[in-house]
C-alpha cells in the first residue's frame, strides 16, 4: 500500500501569475491594511486592489481583517460587501459579481490537494459568485464552484457543488432546502 510522500510534492505547472516582488509587497499590503482592523477606509483598501490588479466595480466595502491571497487574480463587480475576516484564497480566478454579500468568516478556496496520489498534488478551480448570491458567515465555498445568481449559502455551510441559481442551500455538504423567492 503506497504512502503519503510529502517530499515528492511538486506544484508544477501551477504559477500565482506574478512575479516574487509583486507578491512579496502584496504580502505586506495584505498584513498591515487588509488583514488588521486599522484601515477601516474602504477607498484606499480599493485604490490598493486596483493597483495590484484586481478588477473593481463601484461601491465595494472591504471590512477589517480581510484577507486576500492574490488581488491580479480577483474581480469585484458593483455593490459588494466584504465582510470582517473574509478569507479569498484565489490560487487562480475569483469572480465576484454585483449586489453580493460575503458574510463574516466567509471562505473561499480554490485550491486543495490530490489525497490519491502519494506526492499530495495542488488541485486548483476557479470560483464564481453570480450577482446578487448571499454567502452567510462562516460558510465555505470550495475549489471549481460556481455559485448561481442570487442564491444563498447559509451560515457554516460548505459549498462542495454548483448552487442553483434562487436556491438556498444549507449543511455539509450544503445541499438545497428550499427556492429564494425575493418579493
Amino acid at each position: 500500500m503506497l504512502k503519503t510522500d510529502l517530499k515528492s510534492y511538486n506544484n508544477h505547472p501551477y504559477h500565482p501569475g506574478a512575479g516574487i516582488v509583486k507578491r512579496f509587497l502584496w504580502h505586506y499590503i495584505n498584513s498591515f491594511v487588509f488583514k488588521t482592523s486599522l484601515f477601516p477606509v474602504y477607498g484606499i483598501k480599493n485604490t490598493l486592489l486596483r493597483l495590484f490588479g484586481a478588477k473593481l466595480g463601484s461601491q465595494v466595502e472591504v471590512k477589517p481583517n480581510v484577507n486576500i491571497k492574490y488581488p491580479w487574480l480577483l474581480t469585484i463587480g458593483d455593490e459588494v460587501w466584504i465582510g470582517e475576516e473574509v478569507w479569498i484564497d484565489n490560487l487562480v480566478r475569483v469572480t465576484i459579481g454585483s449586489n453580493i454579500c460575503l458574510s463574516q468568516g466567509a471562505t473561499i478556496l480554490t485550491g486543495s490537494h490530490n489525497y490519491k496520489k502519494p506526492s499530495f498534488n495542488l488541485i486548483t478551480g476557479p470560483v464564481i459568485i453570480e450577482d446578487g448570491a448571499w454567502i452567510g458567515a462562516k460558510a465555505i465555498i470550495n475549489q471549481g464552484i460556481t455559485i448561481g445568481s442570487h442564491a444563498v449559502l447559509t451560515t457554516g455551510s460548505v459549498a462542495t457543488k454548483n448552487l442553483e441559481p434562487y436556491a438556498v442551500y444549507q449543511g455539509n455538504p450544503a445541499v438545497k432546502i428550499r427556492d429564494r423567492i425575493i418579493s
